[in-house]
């Protein structure tokens, strides 16, 4: 059997396989959503944030290819289509990387030019315009909650967090971890995701400082997503660590739930792949946990060995069910997915980016509900 036609058959057995991952009992399945005809195939989707059924918002980049750094994607949801958007300023070269919203005549994007310069912007409920970023910081990261917008990114080398106040940032303390992802509930109640040299961490800052815990002390573990429901109920996901095996090994993911005491690891219904994502219920419990990359062993003795998992669980508060993403011709499986819940309903968006043809890559957008 030539390579060619063993690789045509796996890709097969792959697509057939994905269209096998079971949904929840009913109806209820995600969708795809196709992005505007004038965003290119080699785009990408890093985050997206809902106000209301007709209004979210979703960022990336577009036109990226091996060499150019493609220019930022910034598209918004009227509550029928996806349509791009007009950035402020003259043009520039780079990405957008976060978007996050206070409120809909509070909303932020962050991202860099090609020039390695921070870019923040700011939608005032009419327009959106450039915002001075903090001095000499490099911004990754936009989040808000609790009437809190926080800044992730690094100044000199060194992680850096900062919070709005009045009309400028100031800059909050550090923990002693990687900060990957935070949860904003008030300006004395975030907790942040991560990892420190011993494996995946979780620290909670009270206002003066941050405590630390550890969420699994293997190696190379980590998490970027934490999510609060109560002081005695947080959760947080990533990657577990692994100790051996061969370079490239698949990872298992990771999902862990604090009670106040400790952190004890849930199991997920796939064996491969990264928690991407959690995202609440409109009553504020764990709703869904996407899975990127998510692979899971297949029956024994059966080829292939590795078969697609769910790429979302959803939560009834005792047992998750596992969702697949559907079937979109002429491209490939997600590699990264994002959550982003619609306020007081049941329907959340998915952003990210997919396979395409031949080693490129494509914009992917999901709506469940």
């Amino acid at each position: 059997m030539t390579r060619r036609l063993l690789v045509a058959l796996l890709a097969a057995a792959l697509a057939v396989t994905a269209l096998m991952v079971p949904a929840a009992a009913g109806t209820a399945s995600w969708q795809h959503v196709p992005v505007p005809d004038e965003v290119r195939p080699q785009a990408r989707l890093t985050g997206a944030v809902a106000l209301g059924p007709d209004r979210a918002w979703a960022v990336g980049a577009d036109a990226v290819g091996r060499t150019a750094p493609g220019f930022p994607l910034l598209l918004r949801w009227d509550g029928t289509a996806w349509h791009r958007q007009d950035l402020p300023g003259r043009g520039w070269q780079g990405e957008l990387l976060s978007v996050a919203a206070v409120s809909p005549e509070e909303v932020w994007a962050v991202g860099r030019d090609t020039a390695g310069a921070a870019r923040l912007l700011r939608f005032d409920g009419t327009a959106w315009r450039e915002s001075r970023p903090p001095s000499g910081v490099l911004l990754t990261q936009v989040v808000t909650g609790g009437g809190e917008t926080w800044l992730i990114g690094s100044r000199d080398g060194a992680q850096a967090l900062l919070r709005r106040a009045g009309n400028g940032w100031q800059d909050v303390p550090v923990p002693d971890q990687s900060v990957y992802g935070l949860h904003v509930l008030a300006a004395d109640d975030v907790w942040a995701a991560g990892a420190t040299a011993s494996g995946a961490a979780v620290s909670h800052w009270d206002g003066q400082d941050w405590t630390l815990t550890v969420v699994d002390g293997f190696p190379r573990s980590a998490v970027g997503s934490v999510l609060a429901v109560s002081p005695t109920e947080v959760w947080a996901g990533g990657t577990a660590g692994f100790v051996g095996g061969p370079v490239g090994r698949p990872i298992p993911p990771l999902l862990a739930r604090w009670d106040g005491e400790r952190w004890t690891r849930v199991t997920v219904p796939t064996d491969f792949g990264s928690v991407s994502a959690l995202t609440p219920t409109p009553t504020g419990e764990l709703g869904w946990v996407a899975v990127s990359s998510s692979m899971k062993w297949g029956p024994p003795e059966t080829w292939p060995a590795m078969v697609p998992g769910p790429d979302f669980l959803a939560r009834d508060g005792q047992s998750f069910t596992e969702y697949g993403e559907p079937a979109v011709a002429g491209e490939g499986g997600s590699r990264t997915l994002t959550l982003a819940p619609v306020p007081g309903t049941d329907t959340v968006w998915s952003a990210g980016r997919a396979d395409g043809p031949e080693g490129t890559f494509v914009p992917r957008i999901l709506r469940f509900g």
